[in-house]
Formats: C-alpha cells, structure tokens, sequence
C-alpha cells in the first residue's frame, strides 16, 4: 500500500460502483440494468487511485527508486 488515503479512496470507488451495479441488478424492476460503461469508469479510476501515492508521501517513503 503506498499512501493510504488514496488507496481506501480507491477501494471505495471500486466497492461503490460494484455495489451500485449489483442494487440494479437485483432490483425487481426487471427493465432496470447497470449502466455498465459507469461502473467501468469507477472500477478503472479505483484501479488508478489504487496505484497512485499522495502528495504528501515522499518517493522514499514508499520505497521508489
């Protein structure tokens, strides 16, 4: 984990957006699906905010070369 902040920011982006696509899901409203270009967009800037480190945090302290 490099920067903790970013990362639990990440992982909620992820979360949310899965979570969001599995209410619409199983929804009884059986007309209502995921906007699933949506939830790839969150997963895939979860995945960013994942691999990011904060402003804050130093390269050495995360272990860059």
């Amino acid at each position: 984990m490099k920067s903790w902040k970013t990362t639990t920011t990440g992982i909620l982006a992820i979360l949310s957006a899965l979570i969001s696509a599995a209410q619409a899901l199983l929804d009884d409203n059986a007309a209502t699906n995921p906007d699933w270009m949506t939830v790839a967009a969150a997963v895939s800037a979860g995945v960013g905010l994942l691999a990011a480190r904060d402003n804050k945090v130093t390269s050495e302290a995360v272990g860059a070369k």
